[in-house]
């Protein structure tokens, strides 16, 4: 799997562990940095990872600061990005299955190395259910529309009841 990882200077050790485990795992990994503890503001690491997951160059990406609260705001200011700050592996699962999440947030302060592994492998095994969740997806695209320039890029026929399989394509490149 594609993955792409970053972290502001707080969350640099956690995400350099992380990173060798997943390339252990046989996943290709992009670091978005930083490349040392040097101070680093988190919303110049998480943006640009949004960004790229969002564009399709990854499928998938993990955003870590001191308690994920701050790279997963900066990650969902990105439009498409759906970035959960997860604490425990049900959580990690839950938010691919249901939401589709497609940027996992962590924190580094309250999140150990051995906990941290056990919710990353479960955002990265997990995947999306569709079925009912497909509809609650549209009203999230929905009230992202209202509220940022332009139009929705969900067609409103895709909202209808009955065309859930279109609308899940169209939200979901990963599914």
């Amino acid at each position: 799997m594609r993955i792409a990882i970053g972290s502001d200077h707080a969350g640099f050790e956690l995400k350099e562990r992380l990173l060798a485990r997943l390339t252990a795992q046989g996943h290709q990994i992009r670091d978005f940095g930083p490349n040392s503890q040097e101070p680093t503001d988190y919303a110049d690491i998480a943006a640009p990872l949004a960004e790229a997951v969002v564009d399709g160059q990854h499928q998938l990406g993990i955003v870590i600061c001191s308690n994920g609260v701050g790279v997963s705001i900066a990650a969902n200011k990105v439009r498409g990005a759906r970035a959960a700050l997860c604490t425990d592996a049900w959580s990690a699962r839950r938010a691919r299955e249901h939401t589709d999440c497609n940027i996992l947030a962590l924190g580094s302060y309250v999140t150990d190395h051995p906990l941290a592994s056990e919710i990353v492998d479960a955002f990265v095994e997990s995947e999306f259910e569709g079925g009912r969740h497909v509809r609650r997806l549209a009203k999230l695209a929905a009230v992202e529309a209202r509220h940022s320039k332009g139009h929705s890029e969900l067609p409103d026929h895709a909202l209808d009841e009955g065309n859930e399989r279109e609308a899940e394509a169209e939200l979901s490149p990963m599914a």
